[in-house]
């Protein structure tokens, strides 16, 4: 579905170039846009009255004592002496008449101020005379503490790189960071003519405000303008501002994204644009805005940024095209502001992406720019940094050898981290715009869609347009084109990536009008095998202004929870980042061995959190997933939601679930995606609130119930007395997994680490002050110290410098913290991880946990997902711990949140409200409740079932139980496609007797198997069916079990059907 002109649109194409005025008469067609929803009544462009000053929509109060003041500010600039008495009089009117300042600065400032700011002007005239190419720089800026003022020389529709950058500044300094009452309104104009001696220069002034609400703390739903709005807006705004602004908040506050909105404005060509979101979720908007305008030959005569108590922006600009030479090289304005408007939507989603420079400069589009800054993304997680030499000696290599693996696994740790750095790809990258130029035209005829027919004179885009112009090269010609252009191997590497990013893109929202960040599903099979030998089925890359996220999944049913990766320093985020992808892929392949007993395969999503971003999460959050949900919808409103080229040609579905920072933002998902008109709004997320349906993981302990399973079993193996076991944990009683540990746990805990630091006691920490902080999901910082033996300490991350009860000194209280598994001199019978890092303990580090060829620990079950690397837990199960591993200890989430879906895919709507969500008031369904507890059971009694079949195994085999967990999870996956795929699922006696014992019994109570049947999708009924059967023989007779055996079990599965149907089954 590459672009080609659709409906006459290349004739229309040249008719835009070729157009320079509009006839006076003629108006657009009117069609939907960003601002204009479905029942909203509007469309654009509408034309408003010139009103205000200068037409600006804005009048300022007339400041009655303008003239004293006047003759005051005359009267101190010549006490001062540093103007020639002849020049005050014209310095000082020029200064209160030409330069378009409102009376609102006048009324704001002290005399004494604009003393100091004309002397800086003046200052600055007599600066520009010993200049060689006598051109005139003002530089002048004020901030105080509730206002600021900068004035600054500008040439029209230029975007300066050096300088002071004020717009930038005053982004950084107030824009970004408002928010209440902390809030910042600007206001700036330029000036009408131009400056003394320069026929191409103004002056750009700008004035900063504190806000001050009329109701600083409204509503969650308050929209309006009157209620929310700053009393300076307020008592400037004309009614029709107002109106504008009003219609934008309540758009606003319904939408994830932006509202862009532009209108003509009567007897001129100029153009109004109006712009509101969501506060702090587009950084650094403001000057971004300038180089968009200024890339298609626009300046503004006044622009304004107003905040709202209610947490919004709205920011308002008039465009005019540049006179003369320097407007007649770019389109005319009545065609550049369909685009600017569309680039709003790609700029709101990065605003300063990485190539800004190649953008303000005019070198590349934002467009490419933004494409690019997505290609570096990419590069820096999946360009092949490991080579052929690598592969080689991995081959040559024993990787049973702990030696070879370790130098294996540092080798590969070191050649991903220094050998093409985020910094060293960005400088190669910025060596080629025009190979950029080549590679993103090749992207564009992929997936740019020309979506309107010839009725419309404005509609084909400068994208389009672009498309026509320049030549698109073909992968073979790119590659040929890249080799002749770079100097050496490493440039051909990261360029050729970007024709393997275009080859690997399915489909993306990149040329969607709304977005709130970049989308791109990516066909996996560029991964190289040697690295990634499970091959992924799907994967997403979504990439907005305060994250970068993945979503990676094994089968087309797939389920995995979705996590946010926050850092703590500008070194973890490196270490993040770094690792991002593939800790995504592990997550996702423990996830996909960890469903082995539901129908769904396995999947995860991460985001990670730019350092300087750490607060977004909720933001981030949604952006995510409002941008995956782009590319699994319909479009449904035109000019909001346009069609998308998709060459993967399928519909998919996507089941989510909470994970690390991420379970209370569930609700919002559902509700969102059913907002969006998703017809599995109901199992899009489970983890969701009750009042949705939903059976929280952390209320009902449902991951722990299941690691839980496996600590009692060791327990029961050995007959221990759980009270007296001595206990490790990481992951304190704030968290899900660690809360319910400590909640459902009798062991002697000598110690707990959590994000808040250390809690040790050798003597056993206080059980009931363990159980308050868990009831109360309070971290070990609130535990109450006095309750600490002489022997017991506490050490928080923030500590330094600490002396403990043997005499040892802990520097750091981060590093004590982030090391302190690894110690080898506390001691302890059981490690229970339920919360930390991934890869906390790799090969290197596990030796830490070896004295003597003997592991300190005794029993290990890895709660937390990832905590322990493969290797790493081979070694330590060599030195004698017994350890079960994540994908089999905390599967229980995967199965209640599979089991949540049932119950939503069983019921009909109203049956699903009636008996699954809980009412306003609290109160849960008897049905609910009774659901739950039988999930909780069906959870015990498969971490049961496997715990003792890889029990039984070991004892047989003496294989680690590391490598039977792996094992029987992929027979049992292996075997449950074989079983989808036989005749067997045909069998209609024998297909609902295997059912009648897989479904809950309780949903065939209340609903009964032929309903069940009826509105569950077959190809999910398929997969319960296969899972349970594969799981049950597995289970019953080990992942090495012959034909015989199988035969056998299915013997007896088929004379039970039988008895029951007095039917003839047969094998």
């Amino acid at each position: 579905m590459a672009s080609t002109p659709v409906n006459g649109a290349q004739a229309v194409a040249h008719k835009l170039l070729n157009e320079v005025v509009r006839t006076p008469d003629r108006r657009p067609s009117p069609m939907p846009t960003h601002l204009s929803v479905p029942g909203s009544g509007h469309s654009t462009p509408r034309v408003i009255p010139q009103e205000g000053t200068s037409g600006s929509g804005y009048v300022a109060p007339t400041f009655e004592g303008k003239e004293q003041q006047m003759e005051a500010v005359m009267d101190g600039i010549e006490d001062k002496g540093f103007i020639p008495p002849d020049f005050v009089e014209s310095e000082v009117k020029w200064f209160y008449n030409e330069l378009g300042i409102d009376d609102m600065y006048f009324a704001t400032e002290s005399v004494e101020a604009i003393v100091t700011h004309i002397h800086s002007l003046y200052a600055a005239k007599v600066a520009a005379y010993a200049r060689d190419d006598k051109r005139l720089e003002i530089r002048l800026d004020k901030e105080a503490a509730d206002h600021a003022v900068y004035i600054d020389t500008s040439r029209p529709g230029v975007s300066v790189l050096d300088g002071p950058r004020y717009e930038q500044r005053i982004d950084t300094k107030y824009l970004n960071n408002s928010k209440g009452n902390a809030g910042y309104r600007v206001e700036s104009f330029r000036s009408t003519s131009p400056l003394p001696g320069s026929d191409d220069q103004q002056l750009r002034c700008y004035f900063v405000y504190q806000c001050e609400f009329e109701n600083p703390n409204p509503g969650e739903t308050e929209t309006d303008v009157e209620k929310i709005g700053d009393k300076r807006f307020l008592q400037k705004a004309t009614a029709n501002t107002k109106a504008i602004y009003q219609q934008a908040l309540e758009v606003a506050v319904e939408r994830t994204g932006p509202v862009i909105e532009w209108f003509d404005i009567e007897g001129s060509r100029d153009k109004r644009l109006v712009v509101g979101y969501k506060q702090g979720s587009a950084l650094g908007m403001f000057s971004a805005l300038s180089d968009l305008y200024h890339y298609y030959g626009l300046t503004t005569s006044r622009k304004y940024v107003e905040q709202f108590s209610n947490g919004y922006t709205v920011m308002s600009l008039y465009l005019s095209p540049l006179s003369g030479a320097a407007g007649a090289k770019h389109p005319p304005i009545e065609a550049s502001i369909h685009q600017i408007i569309k680039e709003i939507s790609l700029l709101y989603c990065i605003p300063q992406n990485k190539f800004q420079t190649l953008f303000a400069t005019g070198r590349l589009s934002l467009q490419e720019t933004i494409y690019a800054h997505c290609v570096w993304v990419f590069i820096t997680h999946f360009l092949n940094r490991l080579g052929n030499e690598y592969t080689a000696l991995s081959s040559i290599l024993n990787p049973e050898n702990s030696a070879h693996a370790e130098l294996l696994s540092k080798l590969k740790r070191r050649l991903r981290a220094e050998t093409f750095t985020a910094d060293y790809i960005l400088e190669i990258i910025n060596s080629y715009p025009d190979l950029v130029h080549s590679l993103y035209l090749s992207f564009a005829n992929t997936h740019y869609v020309q979506t309107r027919g010839k009725e419309d004179d404005f509609l084909p885009t400068l994208s389009y347009l672009r498309l026509q112009i320049d030549k698109v090269q073909t992968s073979e010609e790119l590659t040929d084109t890249i080799n002749k252009a770079v100097v050496n191997d490493h440039h051909e590497m990261v360029m050729n990536s970007f024709r393997i990013f275009n080859n690997s893109v399915l489909k993306t929202n990149f040329y969607t009008p709304t977005k709130v960040a970049v989308s791109f599903r990516l066909n996996p099979n560029f991964l190289p095998p040697s690295e990634y030998p499970q091959p992924l089925y799907g994967m997403f890359l979504v990439i907005g202004s305060e994250f970068r996220g993945f979503h990676l999944r094994f089968r087309d049913i797939a389920r995995g929870g979705i996590r946010i990766v926050k850092s703590r320093s500008q070194e973890a985020y490196s270490i993040n980042a770094r690792s991002l992808f593939d800790e995504n892929y592990n997550l996702a392949n423990t996830q996909q061995r960890k469903n082995k007993d539901i129908p769904e395969g396995g999947s995860k999503g991460v985001v990670l959190l730019d350092f300087k971003h750490q607060d977004k999460a909720a933001g981030a959050f949604e952006k995510y997933i409002d941008s995956i949900l782009d590319l699994l919808l319909p479009p449904s409103s035109p000019g909001i939601k346009d069609p998308i080229v998709d060459l993967h040609g399928k519909k998919e579905i996507l089941f989510m679930g909470p994970d690390e920072n991420t379970a209370d933002l569930v609700d919002w998902a559902t509700e969102h995606a059913r907002a969006r008109g998703a017809p599995w709004w109901k199992s899009f997320f489970t983890g969701k609130s009750p009042k949705l349906g939903g059976i929280p993981h952390d209320r009902y302990g449902m991951t722990t119930l299941s690691v839980r399973e496996y600590v009692l079993g060791i327990y029961r193996k050995l007959n221990l007395d759980p009270s007296k076991v001595r206990k490790l944990q990481t992951g304190g009683p704030d968290g899900d997994l660690g809360s319910n540990e400590i909640l459902l746990s009798n062991e002697k805990y000598v110690s707990i680490v959590d994000g808040s630091g250390v809690l040790v006691d050798p003597n056993g920490l206080d059980h009931a002050e363990l159980l308050r902080l868990a009831k109360n999901r309070q971290m070990i910082n609130n535990y109450d110290v006095s309750k600490l033996s002489q022997q017991g300490y506490r050490v928080l991350v923030d500590d330094t410098n600490v002396r403990l009860p043997s005499g040892d000194l802990v520097y750091n209280g981060t590093t004590f913290r982030n090391t302190f598994h690894l110690r080898s001199d506390i001691q302890y019978d059981t490690f229970v991880p339920c919360g930390g890092r991934p890869e906390s303990i790799d090969l290197s580090s596990a030796n830490k946990l070896i004295v003597d060829g003997k592991c300190i620990i005794p029993y290990l079950v890895e709660g937390a997902n990832l905590f322990i690397t493969q290797d790493a837990k081979l070694r330590l199960e060599k030195a004698g711990c017994i350890l079960y591993k994540d994908a089999s200890a905390n599967k229980g989430g995967v199965t209640s949140s599979s089991l949540e879906v049932l119950a939503s895919l069983s019921f009909d709507d109203e049956s699903f409200v009636k008996h699954m969500c809980v009412d306003a008031n609290g109160v849960a369904p008897e049905f609910y409740n009774r659901y739950v507890a039988g999930v909780q059971k069906i959870i015990q009694n498969n971490a049961r079932l496997e715990f003792e079949a890889i029990w039984r195994e070991h004892q047989a085999t003496g294989q680690p139980r590391s490598i039977l967990s792996d094992t029987l999870s992929n027979a049992i996956t292996k075997l449950d496609e074989e079983l989808q795929n036989t005749d067997l699922w045909n069998n209609i006696v024998f297909r609902h007797s295997v059912l009648s014992e897989a479904l809950p019994p309780l949903l065939l109570q209340q609903i009964g198997l032929e309903k069940i049947i009826e509105r569950v999708p077959d190809n999910y009924l398929r997969a319960i069916f296969g899972s349970y059967l594969a799981s049950r023989f597995v289970y019953e007779f080990g992942a090495g079990a012959s034909q015989f055996a199988f035969f056998d079990f299915m013997s007896k599965r088929v004379a039970k059907a039988n008895a029951q149907t007095n039917g003839t089954v047969t094998l």
